[in-house]
């Protein structure tokens, strides 16, 4: 049974009430799974509510789908999730290299955040190239340096916007 996409809005904090209509979950399974999920752990603001972040929501969906769709018992599904935790700081992993210090960019290589017409793509291609060993990347691992590459484009986006 496929997991149906799930759209989260772009917010930065959700209230309990959205995110069990975006998990569709009661809000006593939700409160029960941060008990027995530890990557599951929302803050809680001035007046004790819960203050949901997306990758809290991300969590609390991937939880569903290995509970409700893959029929893992919790025990289970926190082996699993711990696992793909693991897997997942393993991508983090940058091996430290030597640059020079560069004083001024040069016009030839230009910064990811420079180049306007970039697309996401290109991007990704060029983190990639910008890794020690890139024949090194499985295509896992290429997905997540895609995935970072659009949060970077994301971001970038954020910082041209002039606040309100």
């Amino acid at each position: 049974m496929a997991p149906s996409a799930t759209v989260i809005p772009e917010k930065i904090y959700f209230k309990i009430g959205e995110v069990c209509e975006l998990v569709g979950v009661q809000p006593h399974v939700l409160r029960y799974w941060e008990t027995e999920f530890p990557m599951l752990s929302p803050q809680k603001n001035r007046s004790g509510q819960r203050s949901y972040r997306r990758r809290d929501v991300e969590m609390a969906l991937r939880i569903k789908e290995l509970l409700y769709d893959e029929m893992f018992t919790i025990a289970g599904a926190k082996k699993k999730l711990q696992v793909e935790t693991r897997e997942n700081t393993k991508l983090k992993i940058v091996h430290a290299y030597e640059r020079p210090v560069e004083t001024e960019r040069r016009a030839d290589n230009p910064s990811l955040f420079e180049d306007e017409d970039l697309e996401l793509e290109e991007l990704a291609d060029d983190i990639a190239e910008r890794i020690d060993a890139p024949q090194s990347l499985n295509p896992e691992q290429r997905h997540a340096l895609r995935s970072l590459a659009a949060q970077l484009l994301e971001l970038r986006e954020m910082l041209k916007t002039p606040p309100r």
